[in-house]
């Protein structure tokens, strides 16, 4: 979830890293995405050992398929204090990819100040997944069509808003429709 550190370069290998629709995955990071805690399921699925997630940021497992706009939303919501659900596509350290359905709220101390955010995530069913897919690669269209990463990420954004806007809803009714 960090926006400031770069992750390893990882190739996809276009195999799944499974994981049961019983299992939830579990991460807890700073207010900078560094991660400060990984349930096993999280590492075992991410091909991670412990000291290889703790105090990295979370985008190390950020697969190149999935749209910027996406992230740029997370982090608005987040900072907001608002909580965000999403379907994300990451990507283990081997290069096997796997779908989750993420639940994504702030955590505060005891006067209000986020201190962190903490993330739940699922095993999506496959319609959903196919639905995420689909709007994912036109939102990554628009992003690789543009001449910069800045003009793509506006690009992206603004296409996903369209899509909002055409369906009359909101971004979190759009995603439980899904």
């Amino acid at each position: 979830m960090s926006r400031t550190m770069a992750r390893p370069k990882t190739q996809p290998t276009g195999h799944e890293s499974p994981f049961s629709e019983n299992e939830i995955i579990v991460t807890k990071t700073d207010t900078k995405g560094l991660i400060t805690y990984a349930n096993e399921i999280f590492l075992r699925v991410s091909h991670l050992h412990i000291d290889e997630a703790l105090g990295k940021p979370h985008n190390l497992i950020r697969h190149p398929d999935m749209p910027r706009c996406i992230f740029k939303l997370l982090w608005e919501r987040l900072t907001g204090g608002k909580e965000m659900f999403a379907y994300v596509l990451n990507l283990a350290s081997n290069g096997d990819h796997y779908w989750v359905f993420a639940h994504v709220t702030p955590s505060a101390d005891a006067r209000g100040r986020i201190v962190g955010y903490h993330s739940m995530r699922r095993k999506p069913a496959a319609p959903q997944v196919e639905a995420a897919r689909t709007l994912y690669r036109t939102l990554l269209d628009e992003e690789r069509a543009a001449a910069s990463p800045t003009e793509g990420m506006q690009r992206s954004t603004d296409r996903l808003m369209s899509i909002l806007r055409s369906k009359g809803v909101d971004y979190d009714e759009f995603v439980f429709a899904l």
